[in-house]
């Protein structure tokens, strides 16, 4: 009822953002009211209260005491410049489901600007907005010096923590730019969440002797916006950057010196076609590319040596050959790792690098052709330790994951089908070329690679075994 007229309200205005708030006032005046004659129309911004206020004409208008999506000012500007008066409320809607009226009066447009506590407001001048406006702007430049100190003391840390090894090859030099861009976002953004929660925490927090709740907010577009393309903006930079760093580690020298890389379970094996050298060792020259030819014998595995940045995957087949580009720029040594899980003994899977003067390569070189030699038992040594038959079988007794060769010729074996034979040149040669054929009592089948009597040249499987037949 309208206290000053006694009469039922038959048109009610509800202005309001926040969804909730409108329809938990409807259903409450609908229910206790109890008006056949009453109408409720819920709105949900400022061009919609004034043109039903205008159109309309409420009887009743409630308007949202904590909704700063609808406009008391510009509410004022249009009820002052009418000349009806109209019942208003101011309602704060509680989340224990009370209802707070603020006020309840039928204005006039003389007493609206006292009632709703602003000061004078006309259609081109308000104090009252550049006063908020002077107000959160204070707070956003604390926050983006904080942001700002925050920032440059996390990068710096990052970039004083050794995070990375050194960088070692010509590659490694864009990556490495990469990196130092990637940590300086990672200082940005952990900054802004950071001081944004923690500013927000201390500043904003509910003090001693406040029961009000905070004021509703229902979005921000243009933030929203903003946030979106910004971040969107800097993941493209970031591909871009990515895509020339790539490019640049693939830039081909036509005087590379070619290396085959071969992986298998679990050993490398690198083979210099230009000079006919098979190393377990990866030598190569200083400031000269290295065109890096890599195949697997069994499973994939990764070719990754930390200090060049770049990684390569070795795929099984000869129709996979995968290319990867190196030039080293620091003399040392340094180590080849497996960066695939490839079975049991994946954490072992290691071989040294060596990165020399080009004198000292020419002379390396000599010294490894010089070493292959005539005798037949100690170029058997060369090609089991190439190979990587060392990885999985000793020469001095202890247990692998194969026989030890230690005194192995001669000895007779059980088969893990019972049957014995003695070990001799028939029995190694079919152990090589065919090891599931006859297993060690002991011995998991499947274990030892199949793929020698392809991978190695017979002549150089016999010698493997005159080398096994001296290590009495």
């Amino acid at each position: 009822m309208n206290p000053e007229t006694n009469a039922p309200y038959q048109r009610v205005l509800i202005a309001s953002a926040n969804p909730l708030f409108g329809q938990g006032l409807e259903k409450m005046i609908q229910r206790q009211w109890k008006n056949p004659q009453l109408e409720i129309r819920r709105v949900a911004s400022n061009e919609a209260v004034l043109s039903e206020m205008q159109n309309w004409l409420p009887d009743l208008i409630i308007l949202d005491y904590d909704d700063k999506a609808i406009s008391r000012a510009e509410f004022l500007q249009e009820f002052v410049a009418g000349d009806q008066p109209m019942q208003v409320m101011l309602v704060s809607l509680k989340s224990s489901g009370a209802v707070v009226v603020y006020d309840r009066r039928t204005l006039t447009p003389a007493q609206a600007e006292d009632w709703l506590n602003l000061p004078k407001f006309s259609q081109t001048t308000s104090e009252y907005p550049p006063k908020q406006r002077r107000s959160s702007m204070k707070h956003f430049v604390i926050v983006g010096v904080l942001i700002a100190a925050f920032t440059a003391l996390i990068y710096f840390l990052l970039s004083n923590i050794p995070l990375l090894p050194i960088a070692a090859s010509a590659q490694a030099q864009p990556i490495d730019q990469l990196f130092n861009l990637h940590f300086f976002m990672i200082s940005l953004l952990f900054s802004l969440i950071v001081v944004f929660l923690g500013y927000s925490l201390v500043v904003f927090r509910h003090k001693p002797g406040e029961e009000e709740d905070g004021a509703y907010i229902k979005g921000n577009n243009p933030l929203e916006i903003i946030w979106t393309v910004i971040p969107l903006g800097i993941v493209i930079y970031f591909a871009y950057l990515g895509s020339v760093s790539l490019a640049e580690t693939r830039r081909a020298d036509p005087q590379a010196l070619e290396i085959k890389v071969v992986a298998g379970q679990w050993f490398w094996r690198f083979e210099y076609p230009d000079y006919g050298i098979v190393s377990n060792t990866m030598v190569m020259p200083v400031n000269k590319q290295a065109l890096l030819k890599l195949t697997s014998l069994d499973v994939i595995h990764s070719f990754w040596v930390p200090e060049f940045r770049v990684k390569q995957d070795t795929l099984p087949g000869e129709n996979l050959v995968r290319e990867l580009r190196l030039t080293p720029t620091e003399l040392g040594e340094f180590k080849v790792r497996c960066a695939e899980m490839c079975g049991t003994s994946h954490a072992y899977m290691e071989s040294p690098v060596r990165v020399v003067t080009q004198a000292e390569f020419d002379q390396w070189v000599q010294d490894q052709l010089a070493a292959i030699g005539t005798d037949p038992v100690a170029r058997g040594e060369v090609w089991a330790r190439n190979n990587g038959c060392l990885s999985c079988h000793s020469v001095d007794g202890s247990p692998n994951v194969g026989p030890t060769w230690k005194g192995l010729y001669g000895l007779t074996h059980e088969l893990t089908d019972g049957s014995v034979v003695t070990v001799d040149d028939e029995y190694l040669l079919t152990a090589i070329v065919n090891p599931n054929a006859q297993v060690p009592k002991g011995f998991a089948p499947g274990v030892m690679p199949q793929i020698y009597k392809d991978t190695i040249p017979e002549q150089q499987i016999l010698e493997i075994i005159e080398y096994i037949k001296s290590l009495k």
